[in-house]
């Protein structure tokens, strides 16, 4: 009677635990639904250690495409940073192929014109959106690597054959068997058979570990597979139809994997599930048997893995561009704010110039006020231009409050201004609009226009200390790679800030003016940012003049940050050091020099 009150207690107490694990998810996973629907922007609020960095490119190292942006352009605007902002996505699978969507330059509409379709069908379908972040979610993340670490790795565990554990397993057919005939000398054989296979199953597990958590995401991401085949999603046919065939393929994968990836793993309530498995895997070394089974079936369809992955990333990164274009809605501190993105942090060696330097958009000191109603923010691109480039109103994504510029440009520009003005954020704001135009078919302006482009840089370089190489090899190195570009007969929109600035003054002169010329040839449309006013006389009729002025009054200078016709006429090097403190004898003896050589143009001791 007592034994039956205790096994009759025990499962009302493991009853409990369950329904009460239950009720605690079923909570969790309500308020993720809320969130999903109504306050979809603190998706992005995702933490970023170095290891998650690493592994970001895996699927679009191993998916190289003519065209894609290289490490320099992403890096001189800021990519990384732009990619944070943009990532709304749930798996690792959404999270690396928004990476290489923003990092693939597509040269044709069709392409293009699918993804917006696809787009534009979660933003009219929230309930079919939900489920697919939901599902996205279950997936979820690998961990440090990369799923692809561990596909690329899988000859390393060589040829394995469960033959050993097979033999071993039916050892204990005889000795049990044995029990009715010599009872003491089958229990010493059963258990010295049991020590046996626990102690070598520690040694061949330890080889396994590694893997389990890649089988473990595969394993999801079928599930995941499954879940997302069961909704309609017309605009996605050719790519349901490709992971529903993905997916069957490696269905015998699934069979027994519980003994490989412990469902109870993980679950407080599965605990003594999960201790009952552990212990037949050290004896009978069933885990051991089933790995090299799916083991066999990754080999054979990594094919088919990778298109699963595809399938998952792109819907995921459509809804990821949806909720992208609701975040850069103006008049609401949510295109900020709201998913906790701070536009300002980072602004200094990030985009270029100084923290009050950011235009296209600028960061405007007389910023509309939060509030105010909502207007759309962003359009998608026109690619039906022959050439050049057209922006009206164009602004950079990253900041809460900019001043809008716009441009048209059928030839080169090039760009004067003092320090300080606007020029290195306005040449990443129209790069940056160009890359969306071709990435994510959205634009932070109020119309793009302008054909496919390759899109290249040379702005925000430095000295490579591995290498030994100066700032100076390293620029012309970047200025070379754009002219051996344009040699394949591609449109080439290329964007220069301060060439050649690591050289002295006449050999830059010379040399800037070869150089951009060679980038203002047919066939590549070149943005340029100069110190060097010279430089406006020498290149005139191959290259537009524009720039940017700045006001000096109450003893400081303001900047408006709007983009003017012709080149710059005012300078204020010198001037800031006066607003800085600096020695008056400095000031005045520096603007006396500046003076005589804009006169005579010869340099005079002071």
């Amino acid at each position: 009677m007592e034994t039956l009150v205790f096994i009759a207690a025990m499962a009302v107490f493991v009853l409990v635990i369950f329904v009460s694990e239950g009720v605690r998810t079923k909570r969790e996973e309500k308020k993720f639904i809320e969130t999903l629907y109504h306050d979809y922007s603190k998706l992005s609020e995702k933490e970023y250690a170095l290891e998650r960095f690493a592994r970001m490119g895996s699927f679009f190292d191993r998916h190289q495409k003519k065209g894609q942006l290289d490490d320099i352009t992403w890096n001189d605007l800021g990519m990384d940073e732009l990619f944070k902002r943009m990532n709304y996505t749930l798996s690792a699978s959404g999270e690396e192929y928004l990476y290489y969507t923003l990092r693939t330059l597509r040269q044709e509409e069709g392409e293009l014109a699918h993804l917006e379709e696809a787009v534009r069908f979660f933003g009219e379908h929230p309930e079919t959106r939900v489920r697919v972040q939901l599902a996205a979610n279950r997936l979820g993340h690998t961990g440090k690597f990369s799923l692809y670490d561990y596909l690329d790795n899988l000859d390393l565990l060589g040829e394995r054959s469960s033959r050993k554990h097979l033999l071993m397993d039916l050892l204990f057919l005889p000795l049990i068997g044995l029990l009715w005939v010599n009872f003491p000398l089958a229990v010493l054989g059963i258990v010295v058979l049991i020590v046996y296979n626990i102690l070598t199953y520690f040694r061949e597990k330890g080889e396994i570990d590694p893997y389990i958590a890649s089988f473990s995401y595969i394993m999801r991401l079928m599930r995941c597979c499954e879940e997302l085949g069961r909704l309609d999603l017309p605009v996605c046919r050719e790519e349901w139809a490709r992971m529903r065939q993905a997916r069957k393929r490696m269905q015998g994968m699934a069979r027994n994997s519980y003994w490989v990836i412990s469902p109870f793993r993980g679950n407080s309530s599965g605990d003594i599930l999960a201790v009952v498995l552990d212990y037949i895997r050290m004896v009978f070394h069933v885990d051991l048997i089933k790995f090299d089974s799916m083991l066999n079936t990754v080999r054979g369809h990594i094919g088919d893995v990778d298109a699963m992955i595809e399938t998952v990333g792109y819907v995921e990164t459509a809804i990821a561009i949806w909720i992208f274009r609701e975040s850069l809605a103006e008049g609401e501190t949510s295109a900020a704010g709201k998913s906790g993105w701070d536009s300002e942090a980072g602004a200094e060696g990030t985009f270029g110039e100084s923290a009050s330097e950011q235009a296209g958009g600028f960061q405007a000191e007389n910023a509309p006020a939060a509030g105010l109603a909502r207007t759309k923010g962003w359009c998608t691109p026109d690619f039906s231009a022959e050439g050049g480039l057209s922006l009206e109103e164009g602004y950079h994504p990253m900041l809460k409050a900019p001043v809008k510029n716009g441009i048209a440009a059928r030839k080169g520009v090039l760009l004067t201004g003092s320090n300080a003005s606007g020029k290195s954020t306005f040449l990443k704001m129209v790069a940056l609009n160009a890359i969306l135009a071709q990435t994510i078919h959205t634009c932070t302006a109020d119309s793009y226009r302008a054909p496919f482009y390759h899109v290249y840089s040379s702005m925000a370089l430095r000295d490579d200390m591995e290498s030994g190489e100066s700032y100076y090899i390293v620029e012309i190195k970047a200025l070379k790679r754009i002219l051996d570009a344009a040699m394949g007969n591609v449109p080439i929109l290329c964007f220069v800030d301060e060439v050649l600035r690591g050289t002295n003054t006449i050999e830059r002169i010379a040399a800037s003016t070869q150089i951009l010329k060679s980038l203002g040839r047919t066939g590549i449309l070149c943005f340029a940012a100069t110190h060097d006013i010279e430089l406006t006389e020498l290149l005139q009729g191959e290259f537009d003049n524009y720039h940017f002025e700045e006001d000096v009054a109450e003893g400081d200078v303001v900047f408006n940050y709007k983009l003017k016709e012709g080149k710059a006429t005012t300078r204020n090097a010198i001037k800031l050091l006066e607003l800085m403190g600096y020695d008056r004898d400095v000031i005045e003896k520096a603007s006396a020099q500046a003076e005589r050589f804009a006169a005579d143009g010869v340099w005079q001791a002071v």
